[in-house]
């Protein structure tokens, strides 16, 4: 018994690291079925994730019976998950036992680590086209737009080794919301485009505060002008508009290149001040942003609804919010004149299964969320935006798109700006490449801003041997000292930092040994006394 599970320990830790330690695995075009069998039926699983946004969960279960009315011989069934990253766990931990979601939303970055199973996640390409089933598809019980009819760039994100992998959701990109109130009672004027020195100089002098410690500019004891909710981001676009991206499409990192190093010092340099703060130091920006705490927070532009003293979702106490006027505004920029700023938002994938109607199944599904119907619905919940050309010109969308402020709910008229604001920008939009290893870049390019706010207030002096000294801890930590994030997947070498489960299970392999050899010194101990 004891030996049968030591064994059982060792295979699913095997199994788990070889998912984790290795590259992506070829794919495998998939084969469409002639036709859809609807004389059987199937269950079709659905991994999606919303926040506290009830609206949000009522649309996915709204889509599922609309669905299901087309489709009754498919019942599809929907798990919630409150963030992406433990959609991403948990598909890991599944895949080493072949019971992973149908349809999973989730990030293309994710969906590369997904690819190091084998044949794991359907390569989309045939299907989008297909006569029958595809999008505009003759066979097809719903009306779908074109396969042209996507966003070119939003659909672009999807695709990487060759194939598509996944279609975009809905898209988001990130705001400032500025209290503009707080901006002209300082003396300043809020700019067409916001920059970075606009951003800092405003943040230092909303420093100011008497002697008994209360800040002059909201008679509070808390002021923290600029904080960020992504540091990931705000690495990612700095360097961008600098000209200087943080990888190559092939996976070879430049996060430590040239321009990182002045970045880092400006960060350190308000953050002595206590003028810029982080979401994972100080709290979430929209906290501070409504009671008057904050004058520039950046987030999603999917955050919408929290930010403003009209927000119709927070997480502080209605006494403690203050009134002021809200500007939604692109983030700060280092050339006004060319704008720079990411694209992002959550992507639907296809899971393989040994039956090729059951992917069809899920297909179909997948298909029926760019149904007009489901973007429009979905894309008044947050600033996201359709993802296809005909809900967005769509009568419906654009009636909802001007009447923005008539009330504090649907037509929230921060929530209504913010999709504005990417509408207007999409093409200054950029995509982040994708390659096994790409989330790990991504979380290490957040972690030298973080690292440098936290030795701040560590009272650490952040000069050019405490950034290099950084620069190693985190090489070492997200596993970058290879050179090439994509050349070591080709390779089938170590990539990034593995999931917390393929490590933990790595390390009841090391446990598992361990235990046989005490196992086996026991048994040897016991014949040696018998033999006495």
């Amino acid at each position: 018994m004891i030996r049968r599970a030591l064994l059982l320990v060792i295979v699913a830790a095997l199994a788990l690291a070889s998912v984790g330690c290795h590259g992506s695995k070829s794919s495998v075009a998939f084969d469409i079925p002639a036709e859809f069998d609807t004389s059987r039926d199937y269950e079709i699983t659905f991994w999606a994730k919303n926040d506290s946004n009830k609206r949000q969960t009522d649309i996915y279960r709204a889509a599922i019976a609309d669905f299901e009315a087309l489709y009754p011989n498919i019942k599809i069934t929907l798990r919630l998950y409150t963030d992406y990253g433990r959609i991403y766990n948990d598909v890991i931990t599944n895949i080493t036992t072949n019971t992973t979601p149908n349809v999973c939303i989730t990030y293309p970055d994710h969906i590369a680590t997904y690819l190091t199973g084998q044949n794991t996640v359907v390569p989309l390409d045939s299907l989008l086209r297909d006569e029958k089933y595809g999008f505009g598809g003759s066979e097809l019980r719903f009306e779908t737009p074109s396969a042209d009819g996507i966003v070119r760039s939003f659909l672009e994100e999807c695709s990487f080794g060759g194939y598509y992998y996944a279609l975009p959701f809905m898209r988001s990109t990130e705001a400032c919301y500025v209290n503009r109130t707080f901006v002209e009672a300082l003396g300043y004027t809020l700019p067409d485009t916001l920059t970075w020195d606009f951003v800092w100089e405003v943040s230092e002098a909303a420093m100011a505060r008497d002697a008994d410690g209360i800040f002059s500019i909201n008679g509070q004891s808390v002021m923290i002008p600029f904080i960020y909710k992504s540091t990931d981001n705000m690495m990612i676009q700095q360097l961008r508009q600098l000209g200087a991206d943080y990888s190559t499409a092939s996976g070879e990192v430049r996060l430590f290149g040239g321009e990182t190093k002045p970045l880092l010092r400006t960060i350190a340099q308000h953050s002595e001040t206590r003028a810029f703060s982080t979401f994972k130091i100080s709290g979430y920006p929209a906290n501070f942003l409504d009671a008057g705490q904050c004058i520039f927070a950046i987030d999603s532009t999917a955050g919408a609804t929290w930010m403003g003293p009209n927000a119709p979702l927070t997480d502080i106490a209605d006494e403690k919010r203050v009134d002021f006027e809200t500007a939604v505004m692109p983030i700060p920029q280092f050339d006004a004149s060319k704008p720079q700023m990411i694209s992002q938002g959550p992507s639907v994938c296809v899971f393989n299964k040994d039956d090729p109607q059951e992917v069809l199944a899920s297909w179909l599904f997948t298909s029926f969320l760019l149904t007009d119907g489901v973007q429009i619905a979905y894309s008044g919940t947050e600033g996201y935006v359709p993802v296809t050309t005909d809900a967005q010109a769509s009568p419906e969308y654009t009636d909802y798109l001007s009447r923005a402020g008539e009330d504090n709910d649907v037509y929230y008229d921060i929530k209504i700006k913010a999709s504005r604001l990417l509408l207007d920008n999409i093409e200054n939009t950029f995509v982040t490449p994708v390659f096994n290893g790409s989330t790990s870049l991504r979380d290490a390019a957040g972690q030298l801003i973080e690292g440098v706010v936290k030795a701040v207030r560590r009272n650490e002096t952040v000069d050019d041997a405490f950034i290099e000294r950084l620069y190693g801890e985190v090489r070492s930590l997200y596993r970058l000292d290879q050179g090439s994030l994509g050349d070591a997947a080709s390779r089938g070498g170590d990539v990034g930092a593995l999931p917390t489960t393929a490590r933990v299970l790595i390390g009841a392999l090391v446990a598992a040994w361990i235990l046989i050899a005490l196992y086996g010194a026991v048994r040897v101990a016991a014949k040696l006394r018998g033999r006495g």
